[in-house]
């Protein structure tokens, strides 16, 4: 009980950047003022939370405001794209200490990528000149679907090779960090609620724009993950049912009419990228996409008609999920985001308004991200503290 008292303490001054005395915390989380100040006192012996002057103007003394202490824990995140590895170091306020980017090693040997991850986090640790006894983990977020208790990765469309790879494990042995593993997707989510400020309260859909597209769910601020962990697979909603042949069997799925892939090769048949390239890897689509995406800016009509017909197609996914949930807002990001974001922005809020089934009740409002462009590796990092430092009703169990 006392270890879940701390955890909710914990989040709740996380949740105040401008931080809470004593008092207010004692009226926020319902513990009494002794319940308060013994945990408040193990917090700042573990150097967790630390005293950050005093306020307040009505009568009696100012009261000492506890705020966390960005030196006090940090995390590892590794966004796994077939594209591309995104790696940072994240401090305990969520803010990136570190980062850096590398391709995807190419191939179908899912062992040559995790001797890479591996390599990489150990180089980028000891850039970060960060105490490695205060890093609390290691997170990995993956393409899905994936084994959330095993940690194993299982079959990814885009990840050819990758039959049930033990990641977790794999990478635990590998960095000696305790790891975690969880889809691109919810990791995104993550991040948004922990570091994307206003985007990432209340009720929300992450629509991930990778070398796949999924979406994340964040339901009154909690993450939802599914019976297995896979929630947000929306590759094989319909939505355009004259498209294109997926191979699901249906037509005009997400996955075959939508994703960066699909919007290269119309632009190769369309004359607007050089369709000779024998290259069809993970990278070298992202950078084909980078190439329409900067004709679509520059002007090009047809690149530009390509880029807001995929708008449109996406507007109505996100519409069946929207209907679906009920939220408050669509939210989105990933590595292939700032590309498509200006066109995006500029149709999608429209569509979903016209289509959502509330819209005389609530507004649903469409953003970009408020973490960034490492969102997914930032979610993953996000994952350890929140594993570590949020309030879980699992704490409560007593086990033998």
């Amino acid at each position: 009980m006392g270890d879940f008292n701390l955890t909710v303490i914990l989040d709740a001054i996380r949740r105040s950047p401008g931080g809470l005395s004593r008092v207010e915390l004692a009226r926020i989380v319902g513990l009494s003022p002794q319940t308060i100040s013994n945990i408040s006192r193990r917090l700042l012996d573990q150097r967790l939370i630390v005293e950050a002057g005093k306020a307040g103007t009505g009568p009696g003394k100012p009261r000492t405001m506890l705020r966390l202490n960005p030196a006090g824990m940090y995390a590892v995140g590794v966004h796994l794209d077939p594209a591309v590895l995104t790696f940072v170091v994240l401090d305990l306020l969520g803010a990136v200490v570190k980062r850096s980017r590398i391709t995807t090693p190419s191939g179908t040997d899912p062992g040559a990528v995790i001797e890479t991850i591996a390599a990489e986090i150990k180089r980028l640790v000891e850039d970060s000149g960060v105490d490695p006894a205060k890093i609390a983990g290691l997170g990995v977020a993956s393409p899905g679907p994936i084994d959330l208790e095993e940690g194993t990765v299982v079959d990814p469309p885009l990840l050819l090779g990758w039959h049930r790879v033990p990641l977790r494990d794999a990478l635990a042995e590998a960095t000696g960090l305790s790891t975690l593993v969880d889809k691109d997707v919810t990791s995104a989510a993550v991040a948004e609620t922990w570091a994307g400020g206003p985007s990432g309260a209340g009720s929300f859909v992450f629509m991930y724009m990778g070398t796949g597209i999924g979406c994340g769910i964040v339901l009154n601020d909690e993450v939802v993950r599914g019976t297995s962990g896979n929630a947000g697979e929306i590759g094989h909603i319909t939505v355009d049912p004259d498209g294109p042949p997926c191979d699901c069997g249906k037509r005009g799925c997400v996955k075959s009419s939508c994703i960066p892939q699909v919007l290269v090769a119309q632009a190769e048949a369309a004359g607007v990228l050089d369709g000779s390239r024998q290259d069809r890897s993970a990278p070298a689509v992202q950078e084909s996409f980078a190439e329409l995406c900067a004709a679509a800016y520059a002007g090009n009509q047809v690149a530009t008609d390509i880029i807001e017909r995929s708008a449109v197609l996406v507007a109505r996914a996100i519409s069946a999920v929207t209907n679906t949930l009920d939220v408050d807002r669509v939210v989105f990001g990933g590595p292939f985001w700032t590309g498509l974001s200006q066109a995006y922005l500029e149709l999608v809020p429209g569509l979903v308004e016209e289509n959502s089934a509330t819209r005389k009740i609530h507004a649903i409002e469409v953003v970009g991200t408020g973490v960034g462009e490492d969102v997914g590796a930032v979610g993953a990092a996000c994952l350890v503290l929140e594993h570590t430092l949020a309030p879980r009703s699992r704490r409560l169990l007593l086990e033998g």
